[in-house]
Parts: C-alpha cells; sequence; structure tokens
C-alpha cells in the first residue's frame, strides 16, 4: 500500500469544484500527498494526477446510462485492477454513486479505507442503497444538514461538513462588479440561462430556455440575456438553437457560472447543483428539466419527495418553480419567470430565505472534510 497515496474518483463538474476545493486543504496539511484518479480541471489545479477525465462519468437519465454501459464497466474495471494492484492510502469517491459505490465496496473489500464525499439522495429516491453503502463505505461526509441522521442506525460514520459553495459563494454578490468583469450594461435586467453541464442536458433544455428568454425580451421585462457555457463542446449545440432567435440580446460567456449569476436578475436553470449556486446568489430563478421520452417514464414516480430543486428541498416547500418534461415549455417558463419579476415583496421575501439557507450550510469544509480523510489512513 502507497502509504502517500490519496485515490479519488469525482464525477461532473461539481463534484471537480468540491474536491479541488479539498484537495488544496489535503495538500497544506500533509505536504508531499500524491493524489491520483479520475478528476476535472478544478483537482488538476490543485496538484491532482487525472488518469482519465470526469467528464467521461457524466451521464443524464437512463437512456445515457444504458448507452454508454459498457464503456464505464470498462473504465471501471480497469480503475479497480489499477488501485488493487497499488493500493492506495484511502479512497475517496465524490458523488457519482452508480459508479464508486460498486468500485468502493470492491475496495474496502481489499482493506483500502473509503470515505465518500457527498451522500447520495437516499433522502429522495433509492433507499435500497443504503445496504450498498454499508458495505462500501467508512465515513460518508455529508455536504446537507439533514444527512447523518439517515445514517445513525447504518454503522456508516456520517460528518455534515457543510456545502463548500456556502464559503465560496459571497454572502452579499456584488451584481454590478459581475457586470463590469463581463463587460455588461449595468443598466436593465439580465437573465441567466443555465441548460446544465452535460450534452444531454443541453441538448433539451437550450431550445425552450433560449424561446422562453425571447418571450421575457419581448415582454419588456429583459434586457440581456447571458449563457455560460460549461465547456467548449456544448457551443455548438447552443449556437444552433440561438440561431432560431436572431433578435436575441444574447451574450455567450466561456464557463464563468458564478460571475454571470451574480450578474443576473433571474435564472432559468437546470435541476441539479446550479439551484443552489442560484439560490446562494440570492437570485430568484426558475427551475426546468427534461429528459429523454424512454429515461423520463423509467424514473417517473420513483422519487419520495415532492420537490427536484435543492433549495425548494432545503426548505422544506415549493420555493421556486419547478416545471419538469412536458411542463417545461417555453410559455410555461416565460410566465414562471414574469409571475416571479411583478411581485417585488414576494422576491425579497425569497432572498431573505435564501440568504438563511446560506448561512445553514456554512461550515469550514474544506478543513472539516481534509481532517476525515486523513483520519482514515493507516498510522
Amino acid at each position: 500500500m502507497n502509504a502517500r497515496t490519496l485515490a479519488f474518483v469525482a464525477g461532473e463538474s461539481s463534484g471537480d469544484l468540491l474536491a479541488g476545493h479539498i484537495l488544496r486543504a489535503l495538500h497544506d496539511r500533509a505536504p508531499g500527498l500524491n493524489t491520483v484518479g479520475i478528476g476535472g480541471p478544478r483537482m488538476q489545479a490543485a496538484g491532482f494526477d487525472a488518469w482519465w477525465p470526469s467528464e467521461r462519468l457524466a451521464v443524464n437519465g437512463y437512456a445515457d446510462v444504458l448507452a454508454r454501459l459498457p464503456e464505464l464497466l470498462l473504465m471501471r474495471r480497469r480503475l479497480r485492477q489499477r488501485l488493487l494492484a497499488a493500493p492506495p492510502a484511502v479512497f475517496v469517491g465524490v458523488d457519482a454513486p452508480d459508479f464508486n459505490l460498486q468500485l468502493e465496496r470492491r475496495l474496502r473489500q481489499a482493506g483500502i479505507p473509503v470515505a465518500h464525499l457527498v451522500s447520495p439522495s437516499i433522502w429522495a429516491w433509492r433507499r435500497e442503497r443504503i445496504e450498498l453503502i454499508r458495505q462500501a463505505v467508512d465515513h460518508m461526509l455529508c455536504i446537507f444538514p439533514f444527512e447523518p441522521a439517515l445514517y445513525a442506525d447504518t454503522g456508516v460514520k456520517a460528518t455534515y461538513i457543510g456545502h463548500p459553495l456556502a464559503e465560496v459563494i459571497p454572502l452579499e454578490p456584488d451584481r454590478e462588479a459581475a457586470r463590469r468583469a463581463l463587460a455588461l450594461p449595468a443598466e436593465g435586467r439580465c437573465l441567466a440561462v443555465l441548460p446544465g453541464s452535460r450534452r444531454a442536458e443541453v441538448k433539451h433544455l437550450i431550445d425552450p430556455f433560449l424561446a422562453a428568454a425571447a418571450q421575457l425580451v419581448q415582454r419588456g421585462l429583459m434586457s440581456r440575456v447571458v449563457v455560460p457555457i460549461a465547456h467548449a463542446g456544448l457551443r455548438p449545440r447552443v449556437l444552433q438553437a440561438a440561431a432560431a432567435h436572431p433578435d436575441l440580446p444574447l451574450h455567450l460567456i466561456d464557463g464563468q457560472s458564478h460571475a454571470v449569476l451574480a450578474a443576473c436578475d433571474l435564472a432559468l436553470v437546470a435541476s441539479g447543483t446550479a439551484t443552489l449556486e442560484c439560490a446562494l446568489f440570492k437570485r430568484p430563478m426558475v427551475i426546468g428539466y427534461r429528459l429523454s421520452g424512454i429515461s423520463y417514464r423509467m424514473m417517473a414516480g420513483r422519487g419520495y419527495l415532492p420537490d427536484v430543486g435543492l433549495p425548494n428541498i432545503l426548505a422544506g416547500k415549493r420555493l421556486v418553480p419547478e416545471l419538469l418534461q412536458h411542463d417545461c415549455t417555453p410559455q410555461t417558463l416565460a410566465d414562471a419567470a414574469s409571475d416571479l419579476l411583478e411581485h417585488p415583496a414576494q422576491l425579497q421575501q425569497l432572498q431573505d430565505r435564501f440568504a438563511e439557507i446560506h448561512l445553514s450550510l456554512r461550515r469550514d469544509t474544506a478543513a472539516l472534510a481534509s481532517q476525515a480523510i486523513l483520519d482514515l489512513m493507516p498510522a
């Protein structure tokens, strides 16, 4: 076993962001550590040796999983063989439970300590995974305050470490500074359009989101529309959708989603981590989501909660509109956004509630997570 090597597998951009935050703390606390595995650019910037990019794990719905299943299984088998041949001191799975949990179980059976960062959403659906988690994980690091209680009787140690985004995002974002940084006009309302970071998400959402944006501009409710493009591979699909709206005052920006959220007055946002980011920036939003028909039929009715948006789940009630699948149309999106903008008192209450959520998620996440991981290392 390599006592100075930690292996990570982080799925997608949100996992890369979270793991990058923690890797910096790990290297500060334990200089000379080697960190290897599957990760993205933020992890690499923190000194991570990426054997494969985290984008390779990005899937959207059952149909996408089925199409890519042979590739994903081969990647996991090769990774498992590599880690068993040269065992790390600790394995850290970051989100991506469908990929990580089976891998973690095999590694733990081989005597490798396992930490898992970001609890699978067993509070929302697939509670049966708790048995697999019990077999696979030594220490579950939870980013939401209600999650440790779910593990109280399972034998899995669980610790609430806070959400790193609550530390990164300021309590009072500076809209004017963000607009200057993005070269956007200081006057007029700005709409942020965030259709997701996965190709399948953008494929399904960019058309209705931009069509809704066009309606809001036509109604005189928005002056600018800004789309942060998560990575270069998504730009052609966004440009294709934009071609249908040649008069739209559209700004396409590579990355910088946080700056875009700080600059905007309202967002149309895909369900996922971006909804929490939007809430932490205290910006009103309309949540939309679409899957392929087969994925939607397979997932329909399997959830335990009435809401899918993280702000609504954390609040325990519907704070912001959610428009899913057949309800996610340009008209319904634009109408929901208009309703928010036309009720200033409601907007203030929403921002106050977002501030409460922000404070509840603030912890020294990097310090708590890095220490928990180091505590698993063999003496």
